[in-house]
Formats: C-alpha cells, sequence, structure tokens
C-alpha cells in the first residue's frame, strides 16, 4: 500500500526576473513503512519535494496524495488537519517555540491533537528520554545546544504517532555519535510502529540507513535504489 502517491509534480519559483524550475515532473510513490532518503546537492529539488508532500508547499501542476487523501480535494482547513494527525515534521531550522521548554514543545501537537494533559506529559519526558535530553526538560531552546534542539524537534514529530514523519536534513546539527542515535530510535519505530520515514539528506550516514534512496538532480529523479539493509 502507497503513503504516498505523487504524479507528474512542477514546481517553479520566482527569483527576482528569473524563474527556477525546482521539480521537473516528478512522479515519486512511497509504500507504507519505508524508510527513505531524498539525496541530491543544494538546489535539486529534494527540499520542495518533501514541502510538497508533506502540504507545506504546492505544486503548480501534477497530483498528490498522502495517507489516501488526495489534495486536490481538500481545504485548507481539511489539509492543516491531516499534517496535525497523520503527518511529523522535522525541519532543519528546528521551528522550536522559543518561550516554551523541552517538554512544552514536545507536547504542542498533543495539545492541538486534544489529548489530556497528563498523558501529553508523561509521552514527552518518555520520548525526550529516549533522545537523550533527560535533564533538559525545562529548558528553552536558547539554552540549549543545536543539536540538542535538534533531538527536541525529532521528539516533537514522532511523539503523537503520526502515519509518516518528514525530515529535512535531520542530522545536520549533530555530531556522527548523536545522529546515529537518532537514526537508530527512528529505525526502530519504522520497524515496530510502522511508521514512514522520508528524509531529504546529504548525509552519507542517513543514506546508508535508508532502504530506499532516491537521487534527485536539477528537479528530476536520476536513480531510485532499494536496498536490502
Amino acid at each position: 500500500m502507497n503513503i504516498v502517491e505523487c504524479t507528474e509534480i512542477n514546481k517553479t519559483y520566482q527569483q527576482g526576473k528569473v524563474e527556477v524550475q525546482a521539480l521537473r515532473g516528478i512522479s515519486l510513490n512511497i509504500k507504507k513503512g519505508g524508510f527513505i532518503a531524498l539525496a541530491g546537492p543544494s538546489g535539486s529539488g529534494k527540499t520542495t519535494l518533501l514541502n510538497i508532500i508533506g502540504g507545506l508547499d504546492h505544486a503548480d501542476s501534477g497530483t498528490v496524495n498522502v495517507d489516501g487523501q488526495s489534495f486536490d480535494k481538500m481545504n485548507q482547513s481539511q489539509l492543516a488537519n491531516l499534517r496535525l494527525h497523520s503527518i511529523g515534521f522535522v525541519f532543519q531550522s528546528y521551528n522550536l517555540i522559543p518561550v516554551l521548554s523541552a517538554a512544552e514543545n514536545v507536547e504542542f501537537v498533543m495539545l492541538l491533537q486534544g489529548i489530556p494533559a497528563a498523558e501529553r506529559q508523561g509521552r514527552a519526558r518518555t520520548i525526550l528520554d529516549d533522545v537523550g535530553l533527560k535533564d533538559k526538560y525545562d529548558r528553552r531552546p536558547a539554552e540549549l545546544s543545536g543539536g540538542q534542539q535538534q533531538r527536541v524537534a525529532v521528539a516533537r514529530a514522532i511523539v503523537s504517532n503520526p502515519s509518516i514523519v518528514l525530515a529535512d536534513e535531520p542530522t545536520a546539527n549533530l555530531d556522527s555519535k548523536t545522529g546515529q542515535g537518532l537514526l537508530e530510535m527512528m529505525k526502530k519505530m519504522n520497524v515496530e510502529k510502522k511508521v514512514t520515514f522520508v528524509f531529504s539528506t546529504h548525509d552519507q550516514m542517513v543514506m546508508d540507513y535508508a532502504r530506499r534512496l532516491v537521487l534527485i538532480h536539477d528537479g528530476l529523479i536520476d536513480n531510485d535504489l532499494v536496498k536490502k539493509n
């Protein structure tokens, strides 16, 4: 079963007087339970594709279906609801809320979902323990290192057990040991809970962990490799 179906996706941006074609008719299906890396150089279109899959950006043409729902048939409220309940995001810039503690940032999506306070707090602390931040519950983002902020962002993305997690350069600000630990944690969640993970990356370690590697160059899929690991 495919959790993502993208067909003939085109996207062009206007940069001043210059048009930049970020995606050139990309078609991509992702099976439920996949552990996939979209890889390519800066400007290849991998992050644009990730954002379109997540409903954060809109294709100029083509169709997108995520978790059985077609973006073409959804209004903004329905799309926001899909993102809230089915899609977890890990942004390269973290996107943490500065006035909230680490635990409160992790709780935030669950708060929007209407999960009771006691359950939110318990799940937030458990996931922060899992990512090595047991003593950082009450720290605000400004009091955390870049790597610690990234771990909070990953914890927030996976704590509500979404159907799919989209991660833009999730290991970019981490040392190799911490990055490997995060990838191991996400791989375990992928295997045990069948959560689909899609990474946008140029990190070789992420590519090595992925079971499928989609190479993107100049807005086109250059190669699509399914690995045995």
